[in-house]
């Protein structure tokens, strides 16, 4: 496995998990892959399988046996991903909404930036962009980032966005050795915890130049708002922890 390890979650991914798109990151020299099957109940552990068997050494597939929720299955990933001595791991959504291209280009400019320890993809809509949105999600979406960013004290934009990528050390080892209190809202709890241990200038935010909600999404309206009430409960978590 490579120095930059990258985690894919997946629930019941069979009819969304796109293979093209995962073959595409490959293509970059040095970079692998830990599929992480969260405890699904269709075929994906043999999608997943078939898969990391085509590119023996590239991928490694992760079997959780009962699912554990998002937040979970990417603390596993990237916690073996640091056992097997990544020097820069981060994750992305199995139904590939941030693209394969997109994802290599923010590896590309982490690895121009030695200043950056923490990598966010933005889904900022701006001109030129192609970022296809459900409304809904958008302006829940919205209301959530803006207390997040209140709670994390830190001027970011979209803490949710499933492109993330991090400078393997101490910060992060010690973000990854407990549980997280949301499933959903993880990222926020991640963020504040390696914001403990780094300084503002070692998160970079990246505007992403397309991405697309992919129809089939598992979190609902009634997810967004629970998120959103975590919220209280990672700001309490994130307390106890200085």
């Amino acid at each position: 496995m490579g120095p930059i390890q990258l985690v894919v979650p997946c629930y019941n991914e069979a009819l969304r998990f796109r293979e093209d798109e995962a073959s595409a990151l490959l293509g970059k020299e040095g970079l692998s892959l830990i599929l992480v099957n969260d405890g699904s109940t269709d075929s994906t552990a043999d999608c997943l399988e078939r898969f990391s068997q085509a590119h023996p050494g590239r991928v490694k597939t992760l079997h959780l046996m009962s699912n554990r929720g998002k937040a979970e299955a990417v603390r596993a990933g990237m916690e073996l991903a640091i056992e097997q001595g990544a020097k820069v791991t981060g994750y992305l959504d199995g139904d590939f909404a941030t693209p394969a291209s997109e994802m290599l280009r923010l590896v590309d400019i982490f690895e121009q930036s030695e200043s950056t320890d923490v990598l966010l993809g933005s889904r900022w809509l701006h001109l030129g962009a192609d970022i296809q949105r459900q409304t809904l999600r958008h302006y829940g979406g919205r209301i959530f980032a803006t207390i997040a960013s209140q709670i994390l004290e830190l001027k970011v934009y979209d803490t949710q966005c499933g492109a993330k990528i991090f400078r393997v050390g101490d910060a992060l080892q010690n973000a990854m050795q407990e549980d997280f209190v949301s499933p959903w809202a993880f990222d926020v709890e991640l963020i504040g915890r390696l914001r403990q241990g780094l300084p503002e200038t070692a998160f970079l935010e990246v505007p992403l130049n397309r991405w697309v909600d992919i129809k089939g999404s598992k979190i609902t309206l009634l997810d967004m708002l629970q998120a959103t009430l975590s919220l209280i409960s990672i700001r309490r978590a994130l307390k106890s922890r200085t």
